[in-house]
């Protein structure tokens, strides 16, 4: 999910649209069985691992609409489940205001609408003592495939959090979490920070604790740690620098073959076109392990793509084929 100096780039017009998203109509409503996305016969499949339903002023048969217009031929629905002090105030001008965060009542209702577009997620705060038998019903009665959008204020190597991933493993489900940071790094934060899963080590520990579990990283905190001066970087979006050698995240990568990421949002797309021709070579080395993403209803990333020249069969895993491999549960 976007975090706040994202949300605050979608400007106030942006803001007072979103102010919508709960209006659901019987013309929002109506699905259009035959709606098929607009790409030519020989276009890569195109899946969205992350997005959310009535997010930034988009009901369901809007998202159809804007998928359509862009080729996608399926999209990720996530959760967000998040207790109210948890949330940074700014995210009530782009979320449905008849609920908090994400519900995934939200969630449900638009994939039933259409259920050959829309792929069920869900993520229940493990802190609750009924969340995993929540989530197992969830799994049987509206197939949920994907544990997400996992964005809660504990590390992501508490017991509870483990717990759940562990559950995730056996259900079959990939994990995707958003990991935010404070900044700076090793100082107490003077002023409150909407953090989420603490620091890359807690994720390490995760990824170590529940080694059949599949993790899909995303967000800042997350996609700071590609360059190797994470630590000492200020800035969430570190824009236009060069990415250092020894980053965190590739020695991840090649350590805990469960670890993927998750190229959606402002975090992916700046940490991509922040030095191109690093990134480059970054997709195709680990090809099997990135993939495609928006968390949001513009285009950038699929044009980052396009401007670098990847070869097509990399470009295949990116868009649909490491998507439909994790999503085989």
């Amino acid at each position: 999910m976007l975090n706040r100096r994202e949300l605050l780039k979608t400007g106030a017009a942006g803001m007072a649209a979103a102010l919508g998203l709960g209006a659901f109509t019987a013309s929002s409503a109506a699905p259009s069985p035959q709606s098929q996305p607009n790409r030519p016969p020989e276009k890569l499949k195109i899946i969205d691992i992350h997005n959310h339903p009535y997010w930034l002023g988009h009901d369901p048969r809007k998202m159809i609409e804007n998928m359509d217009a862009l080729g996608i031929d399926q999209s990720c629905l996530l959760s967000w489940e998040v207790p109210r002090h948890e949330m940074d105030p700014a995210y009530f001008n782009t979320l449905n205001p008849t609920g908090l965060g994400i519900p995934f009542a939200d969630v449900a209702r638009a994939c039933e609408l259409y259920p050959d577009r829309f792929i069920c997620g869900y993520a229940p705060d493990p802190r609750r003592p009924e969340a995993q038998a929540q989530l197992k019903s969830a799994v049987s009665l509206y197939k949920v495939r994907i544990f997400g959008e996992f964005k809660i204020r504990i590390l992501y190597d508490d017991p509870d959090a483990l717990a759940m991933f562990w559950l995730c493993g056996e259900l079959g489900l990939p994990v995707l979490f958003h990991l935010d940071v404070v900044l700076p790094r090793a100082q107490v934060q003077k002023n409150r920070q909407y953090w989420y899963g603490g620091h890359i080590d807690n994720v390490e520990r995760a990824l170590k604790q529940c080694p059949h579990t599949r993790f899909l990283g995303h967000a800042p905190g997350f996609w700071r740690e590609i360059s190797g001066d994470a630590e000492s970087e200020p800035q969430a979006y570190p824009n236009g620098k060069p990415v250092a050698p020894g980053g965190k995240l590739l020695q991840l990568l090649d350590r805990y073959p469960n670890l993927h990421c998750d190229l959606s949002a402002g975090s992916g797309h700046t940490a991509l076109t922040r030095d191109p021709e690093f990134s480059r070579k970054f997709l195709i080395d680990y090809q099997d392990r990135v993939l495609y993403g928006r968390d949001q209803f513009d285009n950038i990333h699929q044009e980052f793509l396009r401007s670098i020249n990847l070869p097509r069969e990399v470009l295949a895993k990116i868009y649909a084929g490491n998507a439909i491999k994790l999503l085989k549960n």
